[in-house]
This record gives C-alpha cells, structure tokens and sequence, in this order.
C-alpha cells in the first residue's frame, strides 16, 4: 500500500500525483562524483567502496514527520527541493564560534526547481532574516526536551533551529504552497572538505573584500578559493553593500553558478583516487531526506541533472521589503511572492514582476563577485 502512495518525487503525496518515474533519478548532482568513484574503483574494491559512501550519508524521514498534511504533489515531472546550510556550531564547526547558543540554524536556504524536461532550474533564495508565519513543528529533540514548538511569527531561520529539518520543509510548503520533494543539508564543515576535494573553485571580484567576521581578503582579481575561503566567501555580509544578508545571497548565487562551472570542467573521471575522494566528500558533506540517503539513489540523481548547466539557471531571491518595525528584519511582499510561488507551480520561469522593486534587487552587489 505504501508503495503504491509514492509519488514521482519519492515522498508520498496526499493530492495529485506526478507522473511515476524510477526512483534511480533523483536530483543532486555529486552523484555523478559518487557513481563514478564505485565503478572505476572495480574488483573487491567495489564493495568496500560501496558501503563507505553508503555509510556517509546522513538521511532524515522527514515524510514520516509531516504526515499528509501537506500540498498536493504536482503532476508534470517538476521537482522542488529545500537546499539548507546549517551553521550547526558542534563538532568539526566549533571553530566557528556560537557552540551551545540554542541550536543550529539555517544559514543559507535555497529551493531548487527543475523543470519537467530536466533542461532548466529555478533557484529561489529566502533571505534567513525574513519574518515568517512559522507553523507548530515538533522539536528537534537535540536537548532531550521534545514537545512541540507552538505557530507563531519568527525569522525563518528559527525552523530549522527548532524543529530541525522537518521544521524547515513545512514551513517553507506552508508560506510557499509548494510541496517539497526532497531536502539537502550541508555543514560548514562538510562545505570546506567537498570544495578542497574539488580543487577549489576559481571566481572573479570586482570589488576588494575584507571581512573579519567571515576571515577572508580578496584584492580584485581572479582567485582560486579553498575550501575556507568558499565558505568565507558565502558567509560575508559586512564586507560588501549594506552589510544585509540580501547582499550575502547574491555572492551565494554568484558562487553557485561558480561552482557548477568548476565541476563540468575538473576532468576527475581522469583520475580514479580524484573521483573517489570527491565522491567521499561529497556524501560525507550531506544530510538528506531517507529517499536520498544511499548511493543508489545518488547515481540516478546524476543522471536527472547532467543537462542543467549554470546558464540553465534562474537565480531569484523571495522577494521582501525591510520590516517597518525592525530594519533588521525583512518581511515578504505577498503579492509579489504569490507570482513568484505560481510560477514553480506552473513549471515556468518566474517573472521580473515577481521580483521588481524588491530589497533584495536593490542591493549593490551584483557585479561583486562572477
């Protein structure tokens, strides 16, 4: 009976349904990196390096935790996803200060939509400072409290701060209305070690950057940025523009599109000890929903992204105005979101309407960083 509730997307659905298609093709493209180290690898090896990249990945049920009450699953092929940087401040990110202060937050969130033809993307950014409608989610459960964490009017990051990752999708399906096929979360930690592994990722700033805060320098020029200077370079705000994290979300997108970049062009099948340690640091990085969580699932996802490249890609940022009663805070312009919100569930791209007279269009970082 469960089987026969699984939507396209691998979660179960409570309204429409996508059209079936295997669950081998998922969105997340380290898994070209991870399909590619098991199969070069060969021999004895293939199992052992199998059960390792395996083993790495971290999987959350989140369709176990929200039920069925949640928006319906569209039935074009489309798909959406909840990307989330956590600044979970234990272990191998106490380095970066805030251990211990009330959990982890989402640092940066992201929601990927691929179209049906798997050819183009969207990619709507939620700025973390927005005040948002934050529905009653169980707690994390990370202090041994439990209980629930009661509906109220909070910055968006505080989702996931409470109720972890299940926290985070409701809340982004309750404000937006679109449901979320899947979720991928990556560390501080983890972000350094996959963008070592890569070789670092070439960028260009126009601009100087100094930001004690974030611990990075750039002159003007082009840079290839370690692992450090990357997750430096996503977490700087009061180095460029007006310090806001809308201008951060734009050096985020900026680097994103980067990124990408770097992976069509590193040649690691070339090289099988290359593509191994990539793949192992690509599924060391992610915590994932548990119809994502083994390498399995990684390989098809490959296979779902390899014609999306950077240009395929739409970057928008919700659009919002500052909050009247706290400047730092901004809210969303409903109307305007409501477009932006129609136009992933109608599988188009989102109009320059849904995004004009924005705060986050009025930054001055565009240009900062390519």
């Amino acid at each position: 009976m469960a089987e026969a509730r699984r939507s396209r997307g691998g979660l179960r659905a409570t309204g429409r349904r996508r059209r079936p298609v295997d669950r081998r093709r998922r969105l997340l493209k380290a898994g070209a990196w991870t399909a590619g180290a098991v199969f070069v690898l060969g021999g004895s090896g293939l199992g052992l390096a199998y059960f390792k990249l395996n083993g790495n990945i971290s999987g959350v049920d989140i369709d176990a935790e929200l039920g069925g009450n949640r928006p319906d699953d569209a039935p074009d092929g489309s798909m959406d996803i909840l990307v989330l940087g956590s600044d979970n401040r234990s272990g191998a990110n106490a380095e970066y200060g805030g251990a211990g202060q009330g959990g982890a937050r989402s640092d940066t969130a992201m929601i990927v939509h691929v179209d049906k033809e798997h050819e183009k993307a969207s990619v709507v950014s939620i700025p973390r400072d927005t005040i948002v409608d934050r529905p009653g989610c169980s707690k994390d459960g990370d202090d041994g409290s439990g209980g629930k964490a009661p509906a109220q009017k909070a910055m968006f990051n505080s989702a996931y701060q409470v109720g972890g990752p299940a926290c985070a999708v409701k809340t982004v399906e309750s404000m937006s209305g679109v449901r979320m096929d899947h979720y991928v979360e990556v560390d501080f930690d983890g972000f350094k070690k996959l963008i070592d592994s890569l070789g670092g990722v070439e960028v260009t700033t126009r601009k100087p950057i100094n930001d004690k805060d974030s611990h990075l320098a750039l002159q003007p020029g082009r840079h290839k940025l370690s692992g450090e200077q990357s997750l430096g370079l996503v977490r700087t705000r009061h180095a460029v523009g007006d310090g806001s994290d809308l201008g951060r979300i734009q050096l985020q997108q900026a680097f994103v599109k980067a990124l990408m970049d770097q992976v069509d062009d590193v040649g690691v099948f070339s090289s099988p000890k290359k593509l191994y340690n990539l793949a192992d640091s690509a599924t060391s990085a992610v915590t994932t929903d548990s119809e994502l969580d083994s390498v399995t699932d990684l390989v098809g996802v490959a296979k779902l992204l390899k014609g999306v490249k950077s240009d395929d890609i739409q970057f928008s940022t919700l659009p919002v105005t500052y909050d009247p009663a706290d400047p730092n805070r901004v809210v969303p312009m409903e109307s305007k979101a409501r477009k932006m919100w129609a136009a992933l569930e109608r599988d188009a791209a989102i109009p320059a309407s849904a995004t004009k007279g924005s705060a986050g269009d009025r930054t001055d970082i565009g240009g900062v960083v390519r």
